[in-house]
């Protein structure tokens, strides 16, 4: 799943990361095939460049490898904003079939199950964002016909990447449909894990398998060995 999200982002492209997944795919793509990639954490870090994946955008790391350490205001206001921001990198709890998220709660907000970390930067990082990437595992809990709360609108969402396939909106419709499975998966367990009934392109193509090299370069991201 992270290397298929990593596969999506081109050398050169200004990319506002999101801690979790989305970071792991940018740092990815970074390590690999795009590393003049600039990404901006909404902490103030331009142009970071972590050996390692952050903890948190407040990560010292994020800091110290950046070209340039800027005020919150100024990342929202002058980089957000102001367009100059390629691809949003976002991750969420919940997501509908035309792409809006849920990072707020689930059930209702009065008196939620459960308290989610909340909004952060995700709402103005998917409205003004030239286009969105979401990454997020797929299941019928986190893949739901409504939200039990609307965080972040889908608008600019144009793909959506899971342990299952990769899904992009529809032309028209803008509905999520399945375009493309990951290696063993089935058309049928990416339908049971969606939980209304999710469009299928006419020809689903197979996402290519991680090459070596990109192994290699998420594990030394993440501290692994072997």
């Amino acid at each position: 799943m992270t290397v298929a999200a990593a596969r999506q982002l081109r050398n050169r492209m200004v990319c506002f990361v999101g801690i979790g997944l989305p970071s792991a795919a940018a740092n990815l793509a970074r390590a690999t095939h795009a590393p003049e990639c600039v990404l901006i954490y909404e902490s103030g870090a331009i142009g970071a460049k972590p050996s390692r994946l952050p903890l948190s955008i407040g990560d010292g790391e994020l800091a110290e490898t950046a070209d340039a350490v800027v005020s919150l205001p100024e990342i929202f206001n002058y980089w957000l904003q102001g367009g100059r921001i390629d691809v949003g990198f976002l991750s969420a709890a919940q997501i509908d079939p035309r792409g809006n998220l849920n990072s707020t709660a689930i059930g209702r907000y009065e008196r939620p199950t459960v308290r989610l970390p909340g909004a952060g930067g995700a709402p103005e990082i998917a409205r003004s964002s030239k286009e969105v990437i979401v990454i997020v595992r797929q299941s019928r809990r986190t893949f739901v016909e409504k939200l039990d709360f609307l965080t972040s609108v889908g608008e600019r969402t144009s793909v959506v990447i899971t342990d299952l396939g990769i899904l992009r909106p529809d032309p028209a419709t803008r509905e999520l449909t399945l375009t493309c499975l990951h290696p063993g998966v089935s058309v049928d367990e990416v339908k049971a894990a969606t939980g209304w009934a999710l469009r299928v392109a006419p020809d689903v193509a197979v996402s290519p398998p991680p090459k070596a090299d990109e192994l290699e370069a998420l594990r030394a991201l993440s501290g692994a060995r072997g």
